[in-house]
């Protein structure tokens, strides 16, 4: 295992806790890449903290539109980060002027989603 894939895995497990790697597990080669790439390089770098680096990954995955799945699975590392369901709802309203209405409604329901899920 290279240097590169295992601080992103070790990053990958930080931000998303023990369910990151079974996500990317099934991609093969295109999961190294993620880990390689996007935990390796990108959220393993200085000048941001995790929190901050997840709501810029949301504010992205939302405006973009149609990727409710990662998504998802952000959302779960936010809260996980500890960024509150709410501080997320305020992620997503703050996207409307730029993202426009119906993203913004896919987003929230994707966020009240997860969090039924994650409720006891």
């Amino acid at each position: 295992m290279d240097d590169r894939y295992a601080r992103g895995l070790a990053k990958l497990a930080e931000v998303t806790g023990p369910t990151g790697e079974g996500v990317v597990a099934p991609l093969g080669d295109l999961g190294r890449y993620v880990v390689e790439f996007a935990f390796g390089d990108i959220y393993s770098r200085d000048g941001l903290g995790l929190r901050e680096r997840e709501i810029v990954t949301i504010t992205a995955l939302v405006a973009l539109g149609g990727r409710e799945k990662q998504l998802q699975s952000h959302l779960r590392a936010g809260l996980h980060l500890g960024i509150t369901a709410r501080e997320l709802e305020e992620v997503i309203i703050q996207t409307v002027p730029y993202a426009g209405f119906p993203t913004a409604i896919n987003a929230l329901e994707t966020l009240r989603e997860v969090t039924a899920a994650t409720e006891p």
